[in-house]
Parts: structure tokens; sequence; C-alpha cells
């Protein structure tokens, strides 16, 4: 017995050294290769003088000056997210949605507006002005007001409402409203970039309405009306220009679906798109 372990574990040992032999000598070979590689660059190498003077103090419009880094300068811009052609489910018609603003990193000056401009009619839709500031590193709060046109009489309401960021890179938009007479409403719109590629990327979207009252002047009912649902497939051409097509839903309830049946649409649409998002 004592044989046949001895035996065996004697191929062990020879087996064992023969690796450590082997591993002991990769770093050699791998240091001569770095060597090789490395040896002809670190020669071309300088290395920066280190600096010799500590930074003074200084106040802090010249510090941002200097390293170009002020949080509190002002710019602006101009989007137009939507300006596309939509036709389907009997109804062909112009939409748009666009915003610009104006201020710093903290504080700005906001204005958006949407709508659509049905073939045979005038356009229709809301243009809002409002304050936007930061609360958290990813929302802020707005307020401000609001202007319905076209469609029967305008209206005006207070807005207020929160813009930002949530979870998985979707942007959100929730906005109360106040109207006159007890007039209630809410808006919510939701969407994300899905990025295939650096230029080519798809837009899901939902945006929903509500209305606490009718509004029978502006063919508006109660409740959740309209829902507009869209997934839009753009070619950024450059940042500034991108072509898109794509497919919207367009869903109309209870008073609110009057309107489309009168004019020989239906009130759930199912839309093809063709449009251009630039800002600038």
């Amino acid at each position: 017995m004592t044989v046949h372990a001895a035996a065996r574990a004697t191929p062990r040992r020879c087996v064992g050294s023969r690796y450590a032999f082997i591993l002991a000598l990769l770093p050699l070979a791998g240091a001569a290769a770095q060597d090789d590689d490395v040896a002809p660059n670190a020669a071309g190498h300088v290395a920066p003088t280190a600096p010799t003077n500590a930074m003074p103090e200084m106040p802090y419009p010249q510090m941002a000056a200097m390293m170009d880094m002020d949080d509190s300068s002002r710019f602006g811009r101009i989007l137009v997210d939507q300006w596309e052609w939509r036709e389907g489910g009997g109804a062909r018609s112009g939409v748009w949605d666009a915003q610009g603003w104006y201020g710093d990193d903290y504080n700005k000056l906001l204005g958006r507006s949407e709508g659509d401009w049905p073939t045979g009619a005038g356009a229709q839709g809301r243009a809002e002005l409002l304050w936007d500031r930061i609360v958290t590193r990813w929302w802020s709060l707005q307020g401000g007001v609001r202007y319905d046109f076209g469609a029967g009489p305008g209206k005006g309401w207070a807005a207020l409402g929160v813009q930002g960021l949530a979870p998985y890179w979707i942007n959100v938009e929730a906005t109360l409203y106040v109207g006159s007479a007890g007039a209630v409403a809410t808006r919510l719109k939701a969407e994300t970039d899905l990025r295939f590629t650096q230029r080519l990327i798809l837009q899901p979207e939902l945006e929903l309405n509500a209305y606490a009252r009718p509004d029978r002047a502006r063919q508006q009912g109660a409740g959740l009306s309209p829902l507009d649902a869209g997934l839009r497939l753009r070619y950024e051409i450059r940042r500034e220009l991108a072509p898109y097509l794509g497919l919207a839903w367009l869903q109309r309830w209870g008073e609110s679906a009057q309107s489309p049946r009168a004019a020989g649409a239906a009130p759930g649409q199912l839309q093809w798109l063709l449009g251009v998002r630039f800002w600038y």
C-alpha cells in the first residue's frame, strides 16, 4: 500500500514543479515584450513641467471666466420637436410641438406651444409662458399661464407643474391647469430616445389630457381626452436637423369625439406621419 501511494504521489510532485517553473517564467517573458513595445514610445514622451505657483485667491467671476465653467451665464434655444404632416382615419392635418427658453442653469423663462391645423379649418392649440426653476438634480418646478386658441373662444389658465428626467431616461412633463368658473385640467407627457446608432433614433411618446368639466364652446368634453401616442424614427443629418417618419394614434372620448364624427372622421385614428425636427 505504501509503495502504491508513493508511486501516485511522485508524478504529482513532478507536474506541480513543472507548472511552477512555467509560471515563474511568464512574468519575465511579459516584461521583455512590454519593454519591446513601450520603450520606443517612452523614449519619445516628454512629461509636462510641474506647476511652480499655486493658484491665487480670486473672485468667482474671474475664476469662472478663466476656467470657462460659469454655470450662471445665460443662454437660449428654440426646439421644434415636431413639425409634421399626419394623415389617416379620414383626417389630415399639420401638427407642431415647439418650445424655447432663455436663462441660466437654475432659472429659465420657458415658452412652448402645441397644436394642429386640420385641412379646411383654422389652427387650434395652446401656448404657454412659464418660469422654470431647478429644484432637484433631475427636476424643475414650473409656473405660469396657458392660453387656448382656435375651435371656439380663447381660454386662459393658470399653470403649475414639473418637468424632468424619470428613471430609464424618460422625459416627463406633468402640469395642472386652473381656469375660470372652476375649470381644472391636467396634462401628462412622456417620451424617450432609443438609439440604434448615433444618428438613427426611435422616439416613443405618450400624451394624456384630462378635464374636470366640459367646455361645449370649445367642443371639449369632461374626462380623459384626448390621448395622443406616437412612434417616430428620425435620422439626424446633423444634431440640429433630423427628418423623421412614424405612426400616431389619436383617441377621443365622450363629447370630445363628436367633433371628428361631425367632420366624417373616427374618434380613434391611426395616422402615418412625416416631419422634421430641428433646433437652433
